[in-house]
């Protein structure tokens, strides 16, 4: 179990990477913006890539009726998720650590990642709603009312995951290092679980 609960602790603190690195980015092409314009998306709250990348969102957002992008104080996903992650770090060590002293057994290791992948999944679909929001709930106000082929009004919603076009911008939207970090740890307590019970069946063959 030592290996196993040192997998657990180290795959547990890889989620404090989040604090750090953004989770997701969302980036804007067009002809008439050479550098393409991008927000990362960190669990705190969004920042764009350079330095007036939010603003000039913004700005093109308005003509359209979309909202501004929300400041932290806005959502009250940036002031639970930092806490989420920071408290299913600590329970992940301290899972580790009892396992690493035999306390308990493998199967709180996996308990905890199923309880991870339950918040993760919740967390896609939250953002998928954020997403939806974001680009269907627009001003009726807005300076510039685009429509479809049968008169409904455009969607501007971004892709949750990969590429899409919107009028003559294309949008990007992947995963970044803080996801990445995030996966690599939920792998490693997957391996440690994995450790665990052949560990546990070794020591029931012995006896």
């Amino acid at each position: 179990m030592k290996k196993s609960g040192t997998l657990m602790i180290i795959g547990s603190a890889l989620l404090l990477g989040l604090f750090i690195f953004p989770l997701w980015n969302i980036q804007l092409e067009a002809p008439q913006y050479p550098d393409p314009l991008g927000m990362n998306i960190y669990i705190s709250g969004i920042e764009g890539e350079e330095e007036f990348d939010i603003q000039n969102i913004d700005g093109i957002n308005h003509y359209i009726g979309m909202k501004k992008i929300p400041t932290p104080a806005e959502m009250w996903e940036f002031n639970t998720f930092p806490l989420v992650i920071g408290g299913m770090a600590a329970l992940g060590a301290l899972l580790g650590i009892l396992g690493f002293f035999k306390v308990i057994g493998p199967k709180w290791f996996l308990g905890w990642l199923i309880l991870m992948t339950v918040l993760g999944v919740l967390g896609m679909i939250d953002f998928n709603n954020w997403l939806t929001d974001y680009g269907t709930d627009l001003d009726p106000r807005a300076i510039m009312k685009l429509t479809d082929s049968e008169g409904n009004p455009l969607s501007y919603k971004p892709p949750l995951f990969g590429s899409q076009k919107i009028l003559n911008f294309t949008a990007h939207s992947y995963p970044r290092a803080g996801a990445y970090l995030m996966f690599i740890g939920m792998l490693l307590t997957l391996v440690a679980w994995l450790l665990g019970r052949k560990s546990k069946k070794m020591e029931l063959n012995k006896n």
